[in-house]
């Protein structure tokens, strides 16, 4: 499956394949080592996880028992959200290291600017002393690159202000009607690599009869239109799924959308509201 392939190169150099298969929301234990090994079964080699997903064990465990070797997996966990000192993401990217077991982490997040439950607060200054705890990590060999989740312009450009290594990645929520196009851009002119996570908009679009109808012209589902409208963009998709047909359906994309189509998803609006 060439989509499963193909990688994006960061700004680093770092090839990253280009079809992520994202864990939220599957439960440690049983569902997500099946989930994971189901993914890397279908030929996914990229993982992305998260400390506050609280399943990076049965994950890591999954890539191990899997057979496929490690250097052909990019695995992507995140400092929790909440975690805004220097003391706070030493040691939490030292638990998430012990968890996952796999060594050193390919891709390491801050998983939003703000905790969870303060959501638009300012931790600017609290971003910047993380920051400079993941640059060491990555001057140290421990963590493969580096970047952000959840940041907008503003919250990158505070970063940028106070920081030496722009990040690598920003993965933010990305799909047909929710496309962000301003923090997108500035991304794209600071070649920070844009991966969309509920490319799907957490099923949002499942039922989306324009998104069908397109579909149905190329014999594929409303899920892989909408999937293959990211890569269309040069977005990086994190889809999710538990089903392993889903996950192998998933990452069938490899076909190539007319610009008429792509025109008429950039018309809709965000049906996820």
């Amino acid at each position: 499956m060439p989509a499963l392939i193909d990688t994006f190169t960061m700004s680093n150099g770092l090839h990253i394949p280009g079809i992520g298969f994202g864990t939220w929301q599957i439960p440690d234990g049983a569902a997500a080592y099946d989930a994971t090994r189901a993914a890397l079964d279908a030929g996914y080699r990229h993982i992305d996880t998260a400390r506050a997903y609280g399943n990076e064990a049965s994950v890591g465990r999954a890539i191990k028992d899997s057979g496929v070797p490690r250097d052909e997996v990019f695995v992507t966990t995140k400092c929790p959200a909440e975690v805004k000192t220097a003391d706070g993401a030493r040691h939490a990217f030292a638990e998430s290291e012990r968890l996952l077991d796999v060594g050193p982490i390919d891709l390491y997040l801050i998983h939003a600017p703000w905790p969870w439950n303060a959501i638009g607060s300012d931790h600017r200054a609290g971003n910047i002393e993380v920051w400079k705890v993941f640059e060491e990590l990555y001057d140290a060999g421990r963590t493969r690159s580096i970047g952000v989740s959840n940041f907008d312009v503003d919250d990158l450009e505070s970063l940028a202000a106070d920081t030496d290594v722009v990040p690598h990645a920003n993965q933010i929520r990305w799909f047909i009607g929710n496309t962000q196009d301003e923090t997108t851009a500035y991304c794209r002119e600071r070649d920070i690599l844009v991966e969309g996570y509920s490319p799907l908009a957490t099923g949002g679009l499942l039922e989306n009869e324009a998104i069908r109808a397109i579909g149905e012209r190329y014999g594929k589902s409303v899920a892989q239109v909408a999937i293959r409208y990211l890569l269309e963009k040069d977005v990086l998709p994190l889809p999710k799924s538990t089903t392993p047909s889903r996950i192998a359906e998933n990452a069938d994309v490899d076909f190539t959308l007319s610009a008429e189509d792509i025109a008429t998803l950039d018309a809709l609006e965000d049906t996820d509201a």
